[in-house]
């Protein structure tokens, strides 16, 4: 086999193995568990591949919780208009994902609104949708 064909094959083998990399996220997350919080935004890191959103809700006691909320990948997220300050510490948010299978306190987000000013982010099938916030 030539140079080139060995190249072709390792290229088609690595982009096989990076979507099924990506879909891994149904092993990771239960579609079926879906959780709802109401809570306040600790942080946003808009970080490859996927951003996430650490979030405080009440706990045990009145203490607060530290829960992790994964979003689709940073490429789609930019194409839909959302950037590093999009999501700010403070915002109080409404968050459904679908919940982590090892119960750890992560989710996969299906939802993210933050009623202030109604910014509404969804995962609709594979692709995420944002509505801008009212001005």
């Amino acid at each position: 086999m030539s140079a080139r064909a060995t190249a072709a094959v390792a290229a088609l083998c690595l982009s096989v193995a990076t979507v099924q990399a990506h879909h891994a996220i149904a092993g990771i997350y239960d579609g079926a568990r879906p959780l709802t919080f109401n809570g306040v935004i600790a942080a946003f890191h808009f970080v490859n591949p996927h951003p996430f959103v650490e979030f405080d809700v009440p706990g045990d006691g009145g203490r607060p919780e530290r829960w992790r909320g994964e979003m689709d990948n940073r490429f789609e997220l930019v194409g839909v208009g959302m950037t590093a300050d999009t999501l700010r510490p403070g915002d109080r948010i409404v968050l459904t994902g679908s919940a982590a299978r090892d119960g750890g306190r992560s989710v996969y987000v299906r939802s993210l609104e933050r009623p202030a000013d109604g910014l509404l982010y969804e995962q609709v099938g594979n692709s995420p949708r944002v509505r801008s916030p009212r001005r």
